[in-house]
């Protein structure tokens, strides 16, 4: 999916082979079924359907699938899983990186084919109509459900103690071999060498979205010099976010919510997106740009996670 995968473990040395043939076959499986790097994946093969077509979906597809559509109904598509028209126009999926902004008519062309209120998904069946032009992006929810397809996989194989990552989303169990937590630190944008928050993980996912990693620049050939734009993109309006959110870091139990939470509170932006945390209870840190430097804020969630840090 286009990341790397890690995964920190406490277990007898002669089960270490085993075991990570068996993280990699998990992982495989989320790659084979949502990976729109993979040609021949389920959901590639999803987007290149004709309209009309009916689909039936393995269980774990279906699955982020209704997650994933639940979160855009809730947010009135600030989050979108059909946005995948708008990451490779923009540069930032398999099509390849780009260093301009679109024009205006495939833009407008591309805009028209997100909107998650086209899908027709049948829960019971696992079924899912291709209207036309439809294109599926899990990249802000696949990686987090891999986590939990590891996660979950180790618990159930006896591994009471892991820290499993995938393309930096993060779930912890139990403790380190010295006893001690697992202890996750959120990164201060711009600054490698301080944390904007330290957060001890047990049965707890963390992840983070943020606009400072992955991005291009544009030269206006004004004197404020080149214009960036974000990977995180809204798709209301199409393009990527221009708010003062340089990151959001979401705490919950699952990795797979804490992964497009992360990216909806994005989108929402500091305001409206701290009202949605604070309404829905959640655990999330906002780093937001001010002035010249950055200013965090806190969910009261967050707040009390951080302190049993």
């Amino acid at each position: 999916m286009g990341t790397t995968w890690s995964v920190k473990l406490v277990a007898p040395a002669a089960t270490l082979i085993a075991l990570e043939r068996g993280i990699q076959a998990q992982l495989d499986e989320v790659v084979a079924q949502m990976s729109t790097w993979q040609a021949d994946s389920d959901i590639s093969r999803y987007n290149r359907a004709e309209a009309g077509s009916a689909h039936a979906l393995p269980a774990a597809f279906a699955e982020v699938l209704q997650a994933a559509l639940a979160l855009a109904a809730d947010t009135d598509g600030a989050y979108d899983p059909t946005i995948g028209p708008l990451t490779d126009l923009w540069g930032f999926g398999p099509a390849g990186a780009r260093a301009q902004a679109p024009d205006r008519a495939p833009l407008a062309q591309a805009r028209e084919r997100v909107d998650w209120r086209r899908l027709r998904f049948d829960a019971a069946r696992n079924e899912l109509l291709q209207p036309g032009g439809a294109y599926l992006d899990f990249s802000s929810i696949a990686k987090g459900y891999g986590v939990d397809r590891v996660t979950d996989w180790l618990l159930a194989q006896g591994v009471a103690d892991c820290l499993v990552e995938v393309g930096g989303e993060l779930r912890a169990h139990g403790r380190k071999p010295d006893g001690s937590a697992w202890r996750i630190a959120v990164e201060q944008p711009g600054r490698e060498d301080r944390a904007a928050a330290v957060i001890a993980l047990d049965g707890l996912a963390i992840a983070t979205s943020g606009d400072y990693r992955r991005y291009f620049e544009q030269s206006s050939g004004a004197a404020d010099g080149a214009r960036r734009y974000s990977h995180t993109l809204d798709p209301r309006s199409g393009a990527p976010i221009d708010n003062a959110v340089a990151s959001v870091t979401v705490l919950h139990e699952r990795c797979m919510c804490a992964d497009a939470l992360a990216t909806a509170l994005t989108v929402l932006g500091a305001h409206t997106g701290l009202a949605y945390a604070n309404r829905q209870g959640l655990a999330a840190l906002f780093v937001l740009r001010e002035n010249d430097g950055f200013v965090a804020r806190a969910t009261p969630g967050f707040v009390a996670r951080q302190r049993s840090a």
